[in-house]
């Protein structure tokens, strides 16, 4: 069956990377992926599957099913298609939903005896406000056993951990003055933000050494001589623990609070995005290992233990679910780089699509195929939570 699968991937092989191709040559971005999401319904419609186009808060999400019998596993299948401003598809975006697409085709055409349902999700703006958290919220995935993804990479592997992120825009409002004549009339706002630029700084001597916090400063504050009536910073907080992270949280908002205090101004707080860190399914690991390696997938390598934020943690939190990396690019590229740009319609790019999709297929043929796999994942996967 599993050759079966290969094969029904190939056959869809030009469609596949031209798809790929075409997306990559016309990048968009956070929530406005209308050519991609487009492109990637019209082909799951053709190729006999339900479409639901646009969903709640996201016009650019879809969801796609296939049914066949009644019972049986059902099987999720997502895909992500926006890029990053000033860069274009340097996280390799482009290759998912065409590898999602023809692992669906083919699972659909292989003449399976057991019942199973494949859900395909569209999801759109991960690099930014991160659809999926408020698809969850929305009443998406709740369809779905296990969730299955892919992306490229610099090696062929699967993540054990990501970090949990928030992601702050913290306003500063004070008053402006004359800087030399009446400075005492004033009250800065960027003397609140730099105090808590400060503050962040002691902080970190007292929190978990996997925490990580960022900041920058969003809008220029305005020449030497005015005192500055408006500050904007931008934050990023991250821990491979959401509960740690939002202790972390807490702390950071009192800085906040103390800072605006200290300065004698008003503030916001505005919570962006909130990305729970992944619950890993080992035993789902391993299973898509195997398939990697029976596929003969490039450059196989150790899971990656510790990885940066993704909206797909917080889909992990509620099911077993794993994505596969696959080899593209030299071991040890960054990702959001120019050489994952300049890879993106590389021989290497189209060949990780095909292959992508056979790890998948194959996958999702032992989840159809293995009585009570599905039952050991969630117990793996409920043993992972209490852990975590």
């Amino acid at each position: 069956m599993k050759e079966t699968l290969y094969q029904l991937i190939l056959d869809q092989s030009e469609r596949l990377l031209d798809m790929s191709d075409r997306i990559f040559d016309n990048p968009e971005y956070d929530g406005e992926e209308h050519f991609a999401s487009g492109l990637l319904e019209d082909y799951l419609e053709e190729n006999g599957f339900q479409v639901q186009r646009g969903l709640t808060g996201w016009p650019t999400a879809f969801r796609a099913t296939w049914k066949q019998g009644e019972g049986g596993p059902r099987i999720g299948l997502l895909c992500e298609y926006d890029a990053l401003r000033q860069l274009g598809h340097g996280c390799g975006h482009q290759m998912q939903g065409p590898c999602i697409c023809g692992t669906a085709v083919a699972l659909k055409n292989a003449g399976f005896d057991q019942p199973f349902e494949l859900v395909v999700y569209g999801t759109p703006a991960e690099e930014t406000r991160g659809a999926k958290i408020t698809m969850w919220e929305n009443g998406c995935f709740r369809d779905i056993d296990v969730a299955l993804m892919m992306h490229g990479g610099p090696d062929t592997c699967v993540d054990e951990r990501s970090l949990a992120l928030s992601n702050y825009i913290v306003t500063f409002r004070g008053k402006g003055a004359h800087a030399a004549l009446a400075p005492d009339q004033g009250r800065s706002a960027l003397d609140a933000l730099l105090l808590t630029f400060n503050a962040v700084e002691f902080l970190r001597e007292h929190v978990r050494e996997d925490t990580r916090m960022h900041y920058t400063i969003n809008e220029t504050p305005g020449p030497a001589n005015v005192v500055p009536a408006k500050a904007v910073g931008a934050f990023s907080l991250r821990s491979y623990s959401r509960e740690v992270l939002n202790d972390v949280c807490r702390r950071f908002e009192q800085i906040v609070q103390g800072a605006a205090l200290m300065s004698d101004v008003e503030y916001e707080i505005a919570k962006d995005k909130d990305v729970d860190n992944k619950i890993p399914c080992l035993a789902l690991n391993e299973i898509i290992m195997d398939n990697a390696a029976a596929c003969g997938a490039p450059g196989i390598a150790p899971p990656r233990k510790k990885t940066g934020s993704t909206d797909f943690g917080n889909v992990t939190n509620h099911m077993p679910g794993c994505c596969i990396r696959v080899k593209f690019v030299p071991a040890g590229t960054s990702s959001h780089s120019q050489t994952y740009v300049e890879a993106g319609k590389s021989q290497e790019a189209h060949d990780a699509v095909l292959t992508g999709a056979k790890v998948l297929a194959g996958t999702a043929c032992d989840l159809i195929q293995t009585p009570g796999l599905i039952d050991k994942l969630w117990m793996d996967f409920e043993q992972a939570k209490q852990n975590a």
